[in-house]
């Protein structure tokens, strides 16, 4: 197919196809959003698992606890502390934005309209069925949610390509979906529950849902009850880049039973710092350095705060730093000195009977005695001994290359991201764009490019910034991966010049060739 090119803008266009027209790359979406029709699901759930299944879900739906705050009094949801749902959530006045989130033909007819080449759709009600407690229907439903996908996104394959629900109850799970979606239903794109919530076993189970008191997060990485590895290394042989689009409102803090944003605004982000944490410290990027991960949605300026502390942390507190806390390296006799001169009777009367009493291990000036000075400790003095880090600068290989971040189209923050004015080491980090057409964050469809466009025009970035956000970071996250991510779409060409680039860029990093001299090249 022929590369994408500038465009001549057409009159009665929309502004975003007037921006697209102006534009010399071309516009990927990374993270857009269908709206589930539920009837057409249900047939598909009914195909993949049957009718007793069907009323299974229907009927467990109706007891879920987002449902709850609707159903309960106002006295049982302050018990129970139910979270508001949300609400309102999706477009409503503009009907046509409406129908065209949820019917694949109508968006593939305006994606010229709204200025999108390329978009990779995402679920709505998918999020919460990777998160279903109860095994059988979670795949059961997963696997109807796909089969659905790949039939109604399948005649549009040239323009779009929808994500697959991979559920990650047990590795064995994830991966049995993940094979049947790529190797049966010819999906490309994961969406993976990388936040699994699991009962605590020592807690009492709850009825219905053993989750809803006593539970934790799984990770997949670190503290996991399972050993993932096998999964990562199965994305690995699939060309699958996982991406993270994982939910963490009625959770922690986010439990509002009144103010629904409240707990939603930066959930996204804090899942994603979850998840990207745990890849990093559980060694999954060391371990699969082939492996891209994309966490959607959260914008990028919690990547650009953890990446520096990780950074500093490491220089404080990893192996070869840890020891200046190692509380037997206190100089009690100097610390006297100090407490007799500043303390005053109280403090030095405290220190000298240390060796009769707790105080013996002082370590800390608020406690009698430091508890950190234990073999237990000992056996697990280094956080960073999954990621190997020999200077600060491997973080980079480790958490930089491989980790992309969604960001809206509203979000300023991602011109930091991209510019990496500030950041350690003036690295930039992989700044995706990420429509989120269908949800509320987008009022009116064809104004998404023209918000985004503002980065540019307003001066935050530069072109090639730009360009990075809008084309080249969307397409590495999967392409890195995957090189025949977008054969047969309208922006093939393109992205094999890309690749090619990158390519280049990559054997000349060494010789201290940039991005842009690889470009001009």
């Amino acid at each position: 197919m022929a590369p994408p090119k500038k465009r001549k803008p057409q009159p009665n266009t929309s502004r975003a196809a007037d921006i697209r027209a102006s534009l010399d790359h071309p516009v990927v979406d990374a993270d857009g959003h269908m709206l589930e029709y539920a009837p057409v699901f249900l047939d598909f759930l009914k195909q993949v698992a049957g009718a007793q299944t069907v009323k299974r879900y229907t009927s467990r739906s109706k007891k879920a606890r987002a449902n709850l705050w609707h159903k309960m009094s106002r006295r049982q949801v302050l018990d129970n502390r139910i979270s508001r749902p949300p609400f309102w959530a999706v477009a409503a006045a503009h009907t046509l934005d409406r129908a065209t989130s949820m019917l694949p033909g109508l968006l593939r007819d305006r994606l010229d309209e709204l200025g999108f080449d390329y978009t990779i759709v995402y679920p709505t009600f998918g999020f919460f069925l990777i998160d279903e407690p109860d095994e059988e229907l979670r795949r059961a439903c997963c696997r109807a949610q796909n089969t659905m996908v790949a039939d109604i996104f399948g005649p549009h394959a040239d323009r779009m390509t929808p994500a697959a629900c991979i559920p990650t109850g047990t590795p064995v799970e994830a991966i049995d979906e993940l094979e049947h979606a790529v190797k049966e239903l010819n999906l490309k794109v994961a969406m993976v529950a990388s936040l699994f919530h699991r009962s605590t076993k020592a807690a009492p189970r709850v009825e219905d849902d053993p989750r809803l008191h006593a539970y934790w997060i799984d990770n997949l990485a670190v503290d996991s009850e399972y050993d993932y590895d096998p999964f990562w290394a199965k994305c690995v042989e699939l060309g699958i880049a996982p991406t993270a689009h994982s939910h963490i409102q009625g959770h922690g803090h986010r439990r509002s039973v009144n103010n629904y944003l409240y707990h939603q605004i930066g959930h996204f982000a804090d899942a994603g710092e979850a998840s990207a944490k745990a890849m990093f410290f559980g060694g999954v990027t060391r371990r699969f350095p082939e492996l891209n991960f994309g966490f959607l949605e959260g914008g990028v300026a919690w990547a650009c705060s953890l990446y520096a502390t990780l950074v500093s942390a490491w220089n404080k507190r990893g192996a070869h730093a840890i020891d200046q806390f190692d509380p037997s390296k206190i100089d009690f006799d100097q610390l006297g000195e100090y407490f007799d001169k500043y303390g005053g009777e109280s403090f030095a009367r405290a220190l000298r009977n240390r060796a009769t009493n707790e105080t013996k291990r002082l370590g800390y000036v608020n406690v009698s005695s430091d508890g950190t000075t234990n073999q237990a400790d000992l056996d697990l003095l280094d956080d960073f001994a999954a990621c190997h880090i020999k200077k600060a600068e491997d973080i980079i290989d480790l958490f930089v290359k491989p980790f992309y971040f969604g960001c809206e189209a509203d979000d300023p923050m991602a011109a930091v991201a991209l510019r990496g004015k500030g950041l350690p080491f003036g690295v930039k980090l992989n700044a995706v764009f990420g429509s989120d057409i269908g949800h509320w964050d987008v009022p009116e469809m064809r104004e998404v490019l023209e918000e985004a466009y503002e980065l540019l025009e307003d001066g935050l970035v530069g072109a090639d910034d730009f360009r990075d956000f809008m084309f080249t970071n969307p397409v590495m996250l999967h392409a890195r991966g995957n090189p025949n991510f977008f054969k047969g779409t309208v922006v093939e060409e393109a992205v094999d010049k890309l690749l090619k680039t990158e390519a280049k860029r990559s054997k000349g990093k060494k010789s201290g060739i940039t991005r842009q001299a690889a470009v001009t090249a």
